[in-house]
């Protein structure tokens, strides 16, 4: 009985690394680009627009705060970091008429679902598991 314990638990420490892992150097990535370009150019919150910081309030502010909750709290920060990113897809829909291109903000938030993932499979929440 242990050892189907000890090898149910194994996928969801697996999960649980890839995303702490992947959450710093995403946390990291954000921080490198935001210090290169605010010494740069100097980092000036009253030059952007409305839209730009409700932009910036999500990402990178909202979705890194939710992957650092999520290293104590799982599922508070997976949610934090989901909703910050989808929030973040909503604003700038509505105030820029479109979406942005490519992948690369869901794969700096990818983390988030991870620690969802993670914090339900833990839970037994996810395909009936108990």
């Amino acid at each position: 009985m242990n050892e189907t314990r000890t090898s149910a638990k194994r996928p969801v420490t697996v999960i649980r690394w890839i995303a702490r892992l992947w959450s710093i150097a995403s946390v990291g990535f954000v921080l490198l680009m935001f210090i290169g370009s605010g010494l740069a150019e100097g980092f000036n919150p009253a030059q952007f627009a409305f839209r730009d910081l409700v932009g910036l309030f999500f990402f990178p502010f909202g979705v890194c705060l939710g992957m650092i909750v999520a290293w104590r709290w799982e599922g508070l920060g997976g949610g934090i970091t989901v909703g910050s990113l989808l929030a973040f897809y909503a604003a700038l829909r509505v105030m820029g008429g479109r979406f942005p291109r490519g992948p690369y903000f869901a794969l700096v938030a990818a983390p988030g679902i991870l620690f969802l993932v993670c914090w339900l499979l833990s839970r037994g929440r996810l395909w009936g598991n108990g």
